[in-house]
């Protein structure tokens, strides 16, 4: 189940205040449980890339939850930095409280801005929660990644997965809703290079994490 938004209008919750509750109540360790195959999949395709390119990487999750990715992303040998952004507070104090090692941030998006470029950045169920995902591809493309950096988002709520059709009106968040083409044209529209997507821990009876993967663009 996803983690992470901003405010969607005054009938509806904010999803921050939604996972401040979930932190308190101890349901953000089911996000690793649930997400992790799905996440150590995406990981795994990505710094395979970032690594065939590069010595080392610099790391940012945005929507980072407790930071169990982060935390993850950390114990690579060749991560040189890894840091988590996250609306929930409660989540960013959970994170700091675990992990002293690396960086955790207060962070509103799309108004926050990277304290650095990072070379690989991961995302997992949190840009469908903003009103205009494209506009934060677009800052991720332009502010948030260095020169040839890779970036992995994780979606499970998309138009082919119909069961995530109803979390909207079951959390009372909003949530963007867009096909696995509608995606892609957002990816490729924003000026990535080399976009391929997948569903990730895809099964018989789960339709999988539609998993997207691109590199920033020439300039």
């Amino acid at each position: 189940m996803p983690f992470f938004g901003v405010y969607a209008g005054m009938c509806m919750k904010q999803a921050t205040d939604v996972f401040n509750d979930w932190a308190h109540r101890g349901k953000d360790e089911g996000m690793e449980r649930g997400h992790g195959p799905a996440v150590r999949e995406m990981l795994d395709l990505a710094l395979g890339r970032v690594l065939s390119e590069r010595d080392s990487f610099s790391f940012a999750d945005l929507g980072c939850g407790n930071g169990w990715v982060v935390r993850l992303a950390s114990q690579h040998d060749n991560c040189t930095k890894a840091d988590g952004f996250d609306g929930a507070e409660h989540m960013i104090v959970k994170a700091k409280t675990i992990d002293s090692n690396n960086g955790y941030h207060l962070a509103l998006f799309p108004q926050t801005k990277p304290p650095q470029q990072y070379d690989l950045i991961h995302s997992m169920e949190f840009i469908y929660y903003l009103h205009d995902p494209k506009q934060m591809l677009q800052l991720i493309h332009d502010e948030w990644l260095t020169e040839d950096g890779w970036v992995v988002i994780g979606i499970d709520h998309y138009a082919e997965h119909e069961e995530s059709l109803g979390w909207p009106e079951a959390l009372d968040v909003h949530m963007s809703t867009f096909s696995e083409r509608e995606w892609i044209e957002m990816w490729k529209d924003v000026g990535f290079r080399d976009v391929h997507a997948w569903r990730a821990n895809q099964s018989s009876d789960k339709p999988g994490t539609l998993a997207i993967i691109g590199k920033k663009g020439l300039r």
